[in-house]
């Protein structure tokens, strides 16, 4: 009897620690759950928009093993880092599986363990020098956009329980795209994006670009004009328009049809307003992959900057840590082409007791040392809401 108790208590550890350790991703009321990994690829996405590339190449060999083993329709599920050049995180699910979830759904918070210490990395005063050093250097080079990020490190008394931060992610969270992806260390990245890099279904596309916000107030009447501001902001729809130029310069030449709207609209999330786009398109070419035209638009000057190369160059300079998966891209493409990439932002990482999240703003000639400290802040507040943070 013991012996029995003992053996489920050990089955019920292996199936917690599967779904702890398994890959999702929220698209709407759909959520694609995965078990077990056929295959993991660890190939930088250098050059990932070409079909011949050897990451490409990559991918493809592994959805023929996949179909060889059995799957009609493989997948491959993951994420990318903010640098190509470095080891992506993608793996081949056994199986995969869409569900519909109810994003309505009322549900209690989760309790985390005692937040014990936290730290801002770099701190707000080094923040605000390397937003005053991009603004120096926008005036002496051709680079006229800079995303600069922080992080914030939270030590918990206990091992934090992923599911229980996720579950509090999506009942504070309902809409954006939820994902939880499992690293080759042991650590889990996890959050929820409000912004979609790139879906393509057949020939179709669809890619929703946002860049510049506005804080979201608890009164209406401050939360309506904080949004109406944010429509009129000339430093905003400046930073807005290197976004959507880029897109349309790397996605058009690969269309019969592109429709970009001539301004941008509002969407928001509960933290922020944000400055939204969405560029539609018809692809001439059915064989070019979801992956692909993601790898071809990664990084966005929503997250880097512009131009794309010297503002990475600056961000190297300035930024005291490497970002790794952070703005990078995290989603799925089948074995057809169609899939869906979204940009990892409000997002954190989780390794026992040790949580680290990020947040990033868009650094134009225009910014000010001290909005753009707040901008991060109230940025990183969707992830701390999550642990049960207020700041």
């Amino acid at each position: 009897m013991r012996t029995g108790t003992l053996r489920t208590t050990e089955m019920e550890e292996v199936q917690l620690a599967e779904v702890q350790r398994s890959f999702s991703f929220t698209s709407g009321d759909r959520e694609l759950a995965v078990t077990g990994m056929l295959q993991r690829i660890e190939t930088p996405a250098i050059g990932g928009d070409d079909a011949n590339s050897l990451f490409q190449q990559t991918i493809a060999q592994a959805l023929d093993r996949a179909r060889e083993a059995g799957q009609s329709n493989p997948i491959i599920v993951g994420a990318i880092p903010f640098d190509p050049a470095e080891p992506s995180c993608l793996y081949i699910p056994e199986h995969a599986q869409w569900r519909t979830r109810d994003i309505h759904a009322k549900t209690g918070m989760s309790t985390l363990p005692e937040l014990i210490e936290q730290k801002n990395i770099p701190d707000e005063q080094a923040f605000k020098r390397a937003v005053e050093h991009a603004v120096v250097n926008f005036r002496h080079s051709d680079v006229r956009k800079a995303v600069l990020s922080v992080q914030r490190e939270l030590i918990f008394a206990n091992d934090v329980d992923v599911s229980a931060l996720q579950h509090n992610l999506k009942t504070q969270n309902p809409s954006g795209y939820h994902f939880r992806v499992p690293m080759p260390d042991g650590t889990t990245l996890i959050g929820v994006s409000p912004e979609l890099l790139v879906r393509k279904e057949g020939l179709r596309f669809l890619s929703n670009p946002l860049a510049g916000s506005a804080k979201r107030m608890a009164d209406p009447e401050a939360d309506r004009r904080n949004a109406d501001w944010l429509l009129t902001s000339e430093k905003d729809h400046y930073e807005h328009g290197f976004v959507t130029q880029d897109i349309v310069s790397q996605l058009g030449k690969l269309c019969t049809q592109l429709n970009v709207p001539q301004r941008p609209s509002l969407i928001s999330t509960p933290a922020l307003w944000h400055l939204s786009t969405r560029i539609e398109g018809t692809l001439a070419d059915p064989a070019v992959s979801a992956l692909q035209l993601a790898c071809r638009l990664h990084p966005t000057p929503a997250v880097c900057g512009f131009p794309t190369e010297r503002a990475r160059r600056l961000i190297r300079f300035v930024e005291p840590f490497e970002r790794g998966l952070f703005t990078g891209m995290v989603g799925w493409c089948d074995a057809q082409g169609n899939g869906e990439w979204v940009v990892t932002i409000r997002c954190g990482t989780v390794r026992r007791n040790k949580v680290r999240l990020f947040a990033g703003a868009g650094i134009v000639e225009a910014s000010s040392p001290d909005s753009e400290w707040a901008e991060v802040q109230t940025k990183l507040g969707t992830m701390l809401r999550a642990c049960g943070l207020a700041h």
